[in-house]
């Protein structure tokens, strides 16, 4: 049987040494395995993950699964122990043996056992959904605790390598390393040679501009070429001499940034050091080029770096609270398994986007679509990742959808209805994709726009809009009760005219028009609006009907599907749909799970999981939504496809299908959503 979390300390008891430092351990411990583990994690390309169950089982690795390695050593008294790394790279050393691992929402723990000395290894992305500069700052701390198993003091030393490959998309890119001194404090700094600032887009590419950093913070660092910084560690605790720069051009040995943090003679000490990664531009929009928000003024790496330690203890303690928030709002809405399922989430959908201010002031909050085709900004996946930031931070929500919006009123975008997304990622110039998405991105947009002014209570944000959204809607009246053969989010299986839950997205999309019609204060043409949504919900309901269920296509008989857009009459408590349809969907879903979830429709046994929570919100009651929840689970702890979350699989083996590292997760926080609109705590 599956051990269960366990609790240990409900906030943690922090004790404070010399440098501000916090000794500490996590608020929960989790028993979900993740499929991949998030290491260090900020953004699309500064994105390392250990696609493993122990942290030696391999080398960790980007989401791509391209190698970054980083290497970990602790000597205890004269005897080398590896924690990190692949095992058997590194001779004359043991196994440090992996006690836990632990994922909540911004930090990964580890445990491990070297001799007589605990080892705590923590890695934290402190991505604070509300505070916009440390979302954006390309900066990750690594804090790691050694505590004495036997009562005595130990001589003892901790080793960090990071390879110069972190900043090459080519192993074959030659790359240039070096030393750099800035307000007294020696960095690390390694990058490409030819340094092609936003000269590559598309998907499944790593960054090869810009430039990885390691602070001699807390500890010396060293620039090596191969194994002679390890070497010298494994044979006396001690670095080499330091070489100022390196170019190395051999594809084969990587230069080394090594780290190396010396306890000397203690049973309990604890510290941290940073990495960090400065990508010089950041992303192209509108044929202008960004650098992320927390340099939108000026700062520079050094000083991120600087801020980053002189706040370490209270971005921490930050941290520690959002761990607690997520955690315990999944526990509230489900149980422990969702709760987890969050947890090990949240930094997934936090660092497959790009966080940065245009020169009119807008803030945008650009997503990569990764493993699908890098797009820039894609309409359709801001839709299903918009519970969590709907829940936490609606103004991440609106960074996803400026743009389109300014995209119409610019006039580069002259169709009447949204685009489907902004560019190659990280170029955002305008759509690349090569057909439109009508219903699809319409729908989602008018949508998002109802739900954000319910949320706020009024129309601000989508005032300036408002003739765009109007242009949008009446497209969905004329062309969304049964939809013609276009393409959809869900058309893997192909895509289907008269799709029935396509059509829902679309009176959805007419109903959230009224809503914020209404919020203005337009009481004629949300009366009008809701009547039209009304009157299609009534004649969908009739047409879809096939038996106890409701159809895929409207003239289809005999098929079923997922309903999830039907999960806003719900949230709205508009009641549109006639007839319970919505709880006869979810008795009927019951009836067709497998092991590993519910299919997306009838045509094939794999499935999207985060639809699956979208469809799962809609039950009536905790119980029935965690049937739903239970095989997510057991299919995240389970897969045998060692990726970050993949929201594409089978529902029968558990493998991925396609997709890995995507947003579109954010999707598991409906429930969350749903709970917080019923329990009214947006008042």
């Amino acid at each position: 049987m599956m051990k269960r979390v366990q609790t240990i300390l409900i906030i943690l008891s922090m004790a404070i040494i010399a440098q501000a430092q916090v000794l500490f351990q996590p608020y929960k411990h989790t028993a979900l395995r993740l499929p991949s583990v998030p290491i260090i994690v900020n953004d699309p390309y500064f994105s390392i993950w250990s696609p493993y169950d122990k942290l030696t089982d391999g080398s960790t690795r980007h989401w791509t699964n391209a190698e970054k390695p980083i290497d970990g050593l602790l000597r205890v008294d004269g005897k080398v122990y590896q924690f990190m790394g692949k095992e058997g790279d590194i001779p004359q050393i043991e196994m440090a043996k992996q006690k836990s691992v632990s994922v909540l929402a911004t930090s990964t723990f580890y445990s491990f056992t070297c001799g007589d000395i605990a080892l705590d290894l923590v890695f934290t992305a402190p991505m604070l959904i509300n505070d916009l500069d440390l979302i954006s700052m390309p900066i990750n701390y690594i804090f790691y605790q050694v505590r004495s198993l036997d009562g005595q003091k130990h001589k003892i030393q901790l080793y960090l390598g990071a390879s110069s490959w972190i900043a090459v998309n080519q192993l074959n890119q030659p790359t240039e390393s070096s030393i750099v001194v800035k307000d007294g404090t020696r960095y690390l700094k390694s990058g490409t040679i030819d340094q092609p600032i936003l000269a590559k887009k598309g998907d499944g590419i790593c960054i090869d501009w810009g430039y990885v950093y390691i602070p001699e913070f807390n500890g010396t660092v060293c620039l090596t070429e191969g194994q002679s910084a390890i070497s010298n560690f494994i044979q006396n605790g001690k670095f080499p001499k330091s070489q100022s720069s390196i170019i190395n051009r051999d594809s084969k040995h990587a230069t080394t940034l090594a780290y190396m943090h010396d306890f000397g003679q203690v049973d309990h000490a604890s510290s941290f050091t940073m990495l960090g990664y400065d990508e010089i531009q950041d992303i192209e929009y509108m044929y202008v080029r960004y650098k992320a928000y927390w340099a939108r003024n000026g700062k520079d790496i050094f000083q991120a770096f600087r801020y980053m330690k002189e706040n370490y203890k209270h971005i921490m303690e930050q941290c520690q609270e959002l761990d607690k928030m997520i955690y315990d709002d999944g526990f509230k809405s489900g149980n422990v398994e969702y709760a987890e399922i969050l947890s090990g989430s949240y930094r997934q959908v936090m660092a497959a986007h790009k966080l940065f201010m245009d020169k009119d002031g807008n803030l945008l909050f650009f997503s990569k679509e990764n493993n699908s085709n890098g797009c820039v900004n894609t309409v359709d996946l801001t839709y299903p990742s918009s519970p969590l930031f709907l829940v936490y931070n609606p103004e991440l929500t609106k960074g996803m959808m400026t743009s389109i919006f300014n995209y119409s009123r610019s006039g580069r975008w002259i169709k009447p209805f949204a685009c489907h997304d902004q560019g190659t990622y990280p170029i955002a110039d305008g759509q690349v994709y090569g057909g439109d998405m009508p219903i699809e991105e319409a729908g989602n947009m008018v949508i998002l726009s109802a739900m954000i002014s319910k949320i706020e209570k009024n129309t601000h944000y989508v005032d300036p809009y408002w003739d765009i959204l109007k242009t949008w809607t009446d497209y969905l009246v004329t062309h969304g009760e049964d939809p013609e053969n276009q393409l959809c989010t869900d058309d893997f299986a192909g895509h289907w005219a008269h799709n029935c839950n396509l059509s829902i997205k679309a009176i959805m999309g007419i109903a959230g028009f009224s809503e914020m019609a209404r919020l203005k204060g337009n009481l004629n043409e949300a009366n009008k609006y809701r009547q039209i949504a009304k009157d299609m919900a009534v004649r969908w309901e009739k047409k879809a009907k096939d038996g106890d269920h409701y159809r895929l296509a409207f003239d289809k008989e005999n098929t079923w599907s997922q309903k999830y857009n039907m999960i806003w009459d719900a949230l709205w408590n508009l009641n549109l749909f006639p007839n319970h349809a919505m709880q006869h969907e979810i008795k009927y879903y019951l009836s067709k799970q497998n092991i590993y979830g519910l299919p997306l429709d009838c045509r094939k046994t794999y499935t999207k999981s985060d639809w699956i929570m979208w469809t799962a919100a809609m039950a009536k009651d905790k119980k029935t939504f965690l049937k739903f929840v239970s095989p997510i689970y057991k299919y995240i702890n389970e897969t045998p496809s060692r990726v970050p979350i993949s929201d594409w699989s089978e529902t029968i083996s558990g493998k991925m299908v396609g997709f890995k590292a995507r947003s579109v997760i954010g999707g598991y926080w409906m429930k969350v959503l749903a709970d917080k609109l019923k329990n009214k705590e947006y008042e």
